[in-house]
């Protein structure tokens, strides 16, 4: 059922297939990627065991029923230079100008063959702290996180994979209310996630009302009040959907490594917390695939079947370890210490429709608990198992099964494990599952709810026009095999926009609590809730046992997320373009670049439609002729496109990340990786001067309703330049593309 449609098909073209390479054979279709990924992973068993296993494999990838991290399917058995692991948290950055840089390039190598990375920058001293020796102060974490957002643009620009990273901060750290303001500055930070590291003290001090030492290497800068610290980070949050809040006391003492190891980060999504140089190895079991009879009276999963499917999906990560590349030593030293691995789920949602629970309710919180507490024990037991066969890992150590997570198995599992250990020391995590859960046909994302049912996709067709194709759920096709023409009912066909905050929390904490790792996931809330009943949406999770929270409103500085109403086609292939007025008013700005003897003129006119001014046309200037071929082209496409209207920052956006082989420069104490940057920049600038609402930022609704199609309307995906990118796992992801951002 999933490669009957189209969207699933191109995702696997664009992003997954194999095209051959030094004579190893290119993938013909997904069932021979299939059968690639499945022999590499095989290739750590023995001579007897390998077919036998490569047979497992292949199956439960075949059918969808395991799913892959994107980096194993797109790299396994390809001989490409590529790690198959999404993300690492860096190693401790040291307070020192040597130190920083050197970890600067580790993420940039990190980022180079891949991987996203995760850094704590609470061990670089506060803005204004002195600097021994030198008699000068500190420029503070933020400043440093800059050279890592400019780093990141660059490798990126280079040519290699989007790249994501996550930022981290603790609360006590002095710099941290410029750290929860940074992300209102809608050109910072522009790759990172923001997560502010909350600790159980904090939330104590919350509690009581009290005032907040903010501190550094044991010296107090200063004190505030817990609650304004909070509200602070609420109103942020509330604002501009950043940062989000890890609970990083919970974090540690859940740890099944505790006894090894101190965390102090996550990568990227959030959902694996990890230590320096930790590495995330990724894989999700599609529930959604292993429902039987789906929509009918009995509709369940075969627990023994699933318990099966997990034993594979543990041997399937664990020789994973083995066969994957490895970015930095330290990297490849902690993986293999350890051998964590983290296998989640996905089409959650999705099964519970199967099996008649509307996500969020009391009895699909109990199928969930269910399902993965069938999940938990199979995966335990098998990496005992594999323990017996291939030996535990290196830190094994009998002190774990004294963790949380153990002391909740069963006692059958508890003597498997006390006999032989355990070959994986972490095992599971929920995971974002954006472009796999589109290669499975649309399968609902995670743990996440459906976000939209039907939406409208646009398609170029090869003459340059446009067609829509409806996009919909797994679960919606598979109503209508077995139901008909019946409509679907509302109060089972829930949405991720017409559930109250609180359900989504619920779903969250019941999965956490039979997690290892932490979950990726997004409350999304209303537009119009209220500032406290926000805020309370984080108490509740703290409360609740989560490990962490991140929520997305609509709001000026992201945009919204998605319309829905029915697409007419227009009757003309073409749009009309807006006729121009004899005289405009505009800004000329002069750009001086290092490399060439004349200045540049970017002039940039505006026009006034319908009382809301906005960018209608733009002009580059300069006595060099060698630019002249490139600017005359580059004026005419972003002139088109400002004609066009709508949400038009992308374009600033793509133009700072260009990077010119030959070297950038440094402008107003900024790295500037071209000439083309230094262009997006000034846009960026003009584009500043108008007051938010003057360019066209649909609305998200409370809800949508299962039958109606949704028409993308939100922010511009930055890959193929449609609108209705979606906030989901904490990702930001295109409904027409397939493109999938963690950062």
């Amino acid at each position: 059922m999933f490669f009957d449609v189209s969207i699933a098909k191109e995702i696997w073209a664009a992003k997954y297939r194999f095209g051959g390479k030094d004579g190893l054979p290119g993938d013909a279709d997904f069932d021979a990627t299939a059968a690639r990924v499945a022999a590499a992973a095989a290739g750590n068993e023995s001579d007897i065991e390998r077919p036998i296993w490569q047979a497992r494999f292949e199956d439960a990838i075949a059918k969808m029923q395991f799913i892959p991290a994107g980096r194993i399917l797109a790299g396994a058995g390809t001989d490409r230079a590529v790690t198959l692991f999404n993300c690492f948290v860096m190693g401790t950055i040291p307070d020192s100008l040597e130190g920083i840089f050197d970890h600067l390039k580790q993420a940039a190598l990190t980022m180079q063959q891949g991987g996203g990375v995760g850094m704590d920058f609470s061990t670089i001293r506060p803005r204004g702290a002195e600097v021994k020796g030198v008699g000068s102060d500190a420029s503070g974490p933020l400043s440093f996180m800059d050279c890592w957002d400019s780093m990141c643009r660059t490798v990126h620009s280079a040519g290699a994979r989007r790249g994501a990273m996550m930022g981290c901060l603790r609360i006590d750290h002095p710099d941290i209310e410029d750290f929860i303001d940074a992300k209102r500055d809608g050109a910072r930070f522009r790759n990172f996630n923001l997560s502010v590291l909350v600790s159980d003290a904090f939330m104590a001090a919350l509690e009581q009302d009290g005032e907040w030492p903010l501190a550094f290497d044991g010296t107090i800068y200063r004190t505030v009040q817990a609650r304004a610290l909070w509200d602070r980070l609420m109103q942020a949050t509330y604002d501009v959907a950043e940062p989000g809040v890890i609970f990083i006391d919970r974090v540690n003492q859940k740890n099944n490594l505790a006894y090894c190891e101190t965390i102090s980060a996550s990568n990227p999504c959030g959902e694996q917390m990890l230590p320096p140089y930790g590495a995330c190895l990724l894989g999700s079991i599609n529930l959604a695939a292993l429902v039987d009879n789906p929509f009918e009276e009995g509709a369940a999963i075969d627990e023994a079947s699933l318990a099966d499917l997990t034993a594979t999906a543990i041997r399937f990560l664990d020789n994973i370890i083995d066969i994957s590349r490895y970015p930095l030593a330290e990297q490849e030293a902690e993986a293999k210490a350890k051998r964590r691995i983290g296998l989640g789920i996905t089409g959650l949602a999705d099964a519970l429709l199967f099996c008649g629970r509307a996500y969020g309710s009391e009895a699909a919180i109990q199928l969930t608990e269910r399902w993965l507490t069938v999940i938990r024990d199979a995966a335990y037991r098998a990496s005992a198992r594999l323990a017996e066969e291939k030996g535990a890992f290196p830190l094994y150590d009998a002190a774990m099964l004294d963790q949380p997570n153990l002391l909740a198995l069963d006692a059958e599992t508890r003597a498997l494990i006390s006999s032989h250990g355990l070959r994986n020391g972490c095992l599971t995590s929920i995971a974002p599952t954006g472009t796999t859960s589109l290669l499975a046909g649309n399968v609902s994302s995670g743990v996440e709810p459906v976000f939209a049912y039907s939406y409208q996709r646009r398609i170029l067709n090869p003459d340059g026009s446009a067609r829509h194709e409806t996009v919909e759920d797994y679960a919606l096709r598979a109503w209508r095999q077995v139901k008909g023409d019946a409509v679907p009912p509302d109060d089972l066909f829930v949405s991720a926009q017409s559930l109250d905050p609180a359900a989504h929390v619920r779903m969250q904490a019941a999965a956490q609590a039979l997690i290892d790792s932490s979950i990726s996931k997004t409350v999304n809330v209303p537009e119009d809730i209220s500032f406290d009943d926000f805020s309370d949406v984080y108490l509740d999770g703290y409360r609740r046992g989560c490990k962490g929270l991140t929520t997305y409103r609509p709001n000026s500085v992201t945009g919204s997320v998605l319309s829905v109403a029915p697409v007419e086609e227009p009757a003309q292939s073409q749009p009309v373009l807006e006729q121009r007025d004899e005289a405009l008013e505009g800004t000329t700005y002069k750009l001086k670049w290092p490399d060439s003897a004349h200045a540049v003129y970017v002039t940039i006119n505006n026009i006034d439609a319908d009382g809301a001014v906005r960018p209608f046309e733009i002009f580059i200037n300069s006595k060099n002729m060698e630019h002249y071929a490139w600017t005359l082209g580059l004026t005419r496409m972003i002139s088109a496109v400002f004609r066009r209207g709508g949400d038009v920052s992308f374009v600033a956006d793509e133009l700072k990340a260009v990077f010119d082989p030959r070297g950038g420069s440094w402008m107003n104490g900024k790295y500037v990786p071209s000439l083309l940057a230094a262009i997006g920049g000034i846009i960026e600038k003009h584009l500043h001067q108008f007051a938010p609402g003057q360019l066209e930022l649909p609305v998200i609704p409370r809800a949508a309703p299962a039958s109606q199609a949704a028409a993308p309307g939100g922010p511009i995906c930055p890959q193929c330049s449609a609108t209705g990118m979606i906030r989901e796992e904490g990702c930001n992801k295109c409904l027409e593309c397939g493109y999938s951002k963690c950062g």
